[in-house]
């Protein structure tokens, strides 16, 4: 007696139907320009031919922010966004007024990263927010949200998740970054709404806007690839366990310019400090004086302000501790 096969679910993405085995680029169409001059964010879908999870990749929430667009547009140069089961989105750029612009926001100066949900009839940030939750958001099973450290600020690699969260802290383990740094929720954020819509999301840091780091490039692939092989949708033949094993950071405080002036990053970034261990100076163009900046607590420089000039108040080096 033959058994018949289960049936494919049926996979409709902006009006297009994915059939298993298939592929297809997709848009967005969220808004226009002035002349009515239609705004298109690409949406490209990979289906295998078995039914698996719905992993969504996404970079450019903030379109200054390149280290993510440049990791999934390596990942489908590749063709590694194929996958042997399971469906695999890849959304390179979200914000892409904010990418044509070179700049965190969209026009209308709102961060697209605090505009979630969103609505129909909102801001323009919330109308891309509002969009993407109603034809994107509910096909995902798993995120992997890209970003870079805003302005001057360079992240080194790392995940941050919710800890509390057993399956998000294992899925942040088999990326295997540098680090994993405990994330609290940011109101109206894409990471809240993902959440309270019971999906497994995790944020990828890693480098500054307007800029590609190799270095970061790399561990993001790299990482994705041990997600994609942890969840059984592709072999990538990648070592999962690696030299490394990520070290877990509970909380971190933001170390602030105590002067206006000049400044000078004494260690590297990534490094492990001690208490009282000089990491930075302040100064002033005229030599009257050299702040010292000494590390408050044992810890871990996760990203530092790599501007050579500062105002008093400004945040210089994210140091975070494990506990």
């Amino acid at each position: 007696m033959s058994i018949a096969k289960t049936p494919h679910k049926k996979m409709v993405i902006l009006g297009h139907e994915i059939a298993p085995g298939k592929g297809a680029q997709l848009n967005l169409d969220v808004a226009r320009l002035h002349t009515r001059t239609p705004i298109l964010v690409p949406v490209i879908v990979e289906r295998a031919k078995e039914d698996g999870p719905i992993v969504l990749l996404m970079a450019g929430l903030h379109g200054d922010e390149i280290n993510g667009v440049e990791i999934i547009r390596r990942f489908l140069r590749k063709k590694l966004h194929k996958p042997t089961k399971g469906t695999i989105i890849c959304l390179p750029v979200f914000n892409i007024f904010g990418f044509l612009n070179v700049q965190r926001e969209l026009p209308d100066g709102r961060d697209l990263n605090r505009s979630f949900p969103g609505s129909a009839t909102g801001s323009l940030a919330s109308q891309f927010a509002y969009h993407f939750m109603k034809e994107i958001a509910p096909h995902c099973d798993y995120i992997i949200d890209f970003h870079t450290g805003a302005a001057q600020r360079s992240n080194y690699p790392q995940i941050r998740c919710v800890m509390d969260d057993p399956e998000s802290m294992l899925l942040a383990e088999m990326f295997n970054p540098p680090f994993i740094l405990n994330s609290s929720l940011i109101a109206r954020t894409i990471r809240e709404s993902f959440i309270k819509m019971k999906k497994k999301i995790l944020l990828f840091e890693g480098g500054m806007a307007n800029n590609i780091d190799e270095l970061v490039v790399e561990e993001g692939i790299n990482g994705t690839k041990r997600i994609l092989s942890h969840l059984g949708m592709r072999n990538y033949k990648i070592d999962i366990s690696k030299d490394r094993k990520p070290i877990v950071l509970k909380e971190s405080k933001w170390l602030r310019a105590p002067n206006s002036g000049m400044f000078r990053v004494l260690i590297q970034n990534g490094a492990e400090v001690s208490k009282g261990d000089l990491i930075a100076v302040v100064t002033d163009p005229y030599g009257n004086f050299e702040k010292k900046i000494k590390a408050p607590s044992d810890g871990f420089v996760i990203c530092v302000n790599l501007s050579p000039i500062v105002f008093k108040g400004d945040a210089i080096i994210h140091l975070a501790k494990v506990i």
